[in-house]
């Protein structure tokens, strides 16, 4: 076969949440035969999402079928600006994930740290910034006491727990100390601990924010590439009321939403065996659909998450029950649609790059 007849061939394979063939869509980005073997490059920008794993596992079995060797790789074209290389801030990072939520105390730090390591369970090469200056919680929630290491050039090497590279202002204070920073200061502790960080080659940086809309928030989305946002909320209205503000200043930064969370679900008691919503029920669901957002699941308000966050073990990794697999929902739900923002990107710039055809 030759390279138009293999092109041929992949328009079969469709893309399920675009709705169209993966060459009109224009996620072939290169493809070259020589005798049996075929190199292909995809658009595909967020390893180990289901989604774009199936995509490659169908590409593949195709070729084999026509008794083809394929060897496929994936990558997203580089943004141009303005005619101009866009400055790369992480070079080595593929997508930026931050966790947000309207309000404390809604289990925003929980679902940062479980996302995480449901990510890199699944295979991914991950780091999670805590960027919750005022209230780390991200080491104790790993159960990691090892500081960052320093190397010669000064940068800090982070360390390593559950194949997850972790930075935290924790790991730089006292265990007691309180952080008592303005505006100034904190854009200049978040910049150094982005830039100074040895992150290396990841697949999804997590960044914890702080509750609320304030200086770290706007430090990271004006000077992060945020690939997007997940919004963390519980049922009941005054926490969907702060999450209305979080939503509305992504969209200030165009910042895309990859949808929201419920934490604190229906808890099933152990001893009645009944349901009870002690914080409502279905509100998430309710507000993402209001906003036009995807929803990326619930989860129950289970003490085993309690537990496993003050003992450094995240329930995505340790449990194999209902709650465990909400948060590997959630997990694959957030890189689901981090490839859906990709592929959408690549798509749109390849509809307006094709010429209309002759009337």
């Amino acid at each position: 076969m030759d390279e138009a007849a293999v092109r041929d061939r992949l328009r079969t394979v469709e893309d399920p949440e675009l709705g169209d063939d993966i060459v009109s869509l224009g996620l072939v980005n290169e493809l070259s035969v020589e005798g049996d073997e075929v190199d292909i490059d995809l658009a595909l920008g967020a390893p180990y999402s289901p989604t774009e794993t199936d995509i490659a596992g169908e590409v593949r079995e195709l070729l084999v079928e026509e008794g083809l060797e394929p060897n496929l790789s994936a990558s997203i074209p580089d943004r141009d600006v303005g005619g101009q290389e866009e400055e790369q801030v992480l070079p080595g990072v593929k997508n930026v994930i931050a966790v947000a939520s309207g309000k404390g105390g809604v289990g925003k730090s929980t679902v940062a740290v479980n996302l995480a390591a449901g990510l890199s369970k699944l295979g991914a090469r991950v780091g999670l910034f805590d960027a919750d200056v005022y209230g780390p919680n991200v080491p104790r929630m790993f159960d990691a006491d090892e500081p960052p290491m320093a190397t010669e050039e000064e940068t800090l090497v982070p360390p390593e727990k559950y194949g997850v590279k972790l930075m935290s202002m924790a790991f730089l204070t006292g265990e007691d100390d309180p952080v008592i920073w303005r505006g100034p200061m904190v854009h200049k502790v978040i910049t150094q601990l982005t830039e100074d960080v040895e992150w290396g080659s990841l697949d999804y940086l997590v960044i914890d924010l702080p509750p609320g809309t304030g200086d770290t928030q706007l430090t990271m989305l004006q000077t992060m590439p945020v690939t997007g946002a997940v919004i963390v909320t519980t049922p009941q209205d005054v926490a969907l009321d702060d999450a209305r503000k979080g939503l509305e200043m992504f969209a200030k930064h165009d910042t895309v939403v990859l949808g929201i969370a419920e934490n604190m679900s229906t808890f099933a008691c152990p001893d009645c065996g009944g349901e009870h919503d002690i914080f409502g029920s279905g509100g998430g669901r309710e507000f993402a659909e209001a906003h036009n957002m995807p929803f990326l699941g619930t989860i129950p308000l289970d003490p085993t998450v309690r537990e496993g966050g003050d003992g450094g073990e995240p329930t995505v990794v340790e449990d194999e029950g209902e709650t465990g697999d909400s948060f590997r929902t959630i997990t694959e739900n957030v890189a689901n649609n981090t490839g859906i923002v990709h592929r959408r990107g690549v798509s749109e710039t390849t509809q307006r790059q094709t010429p209309a055809p002759d009337r």
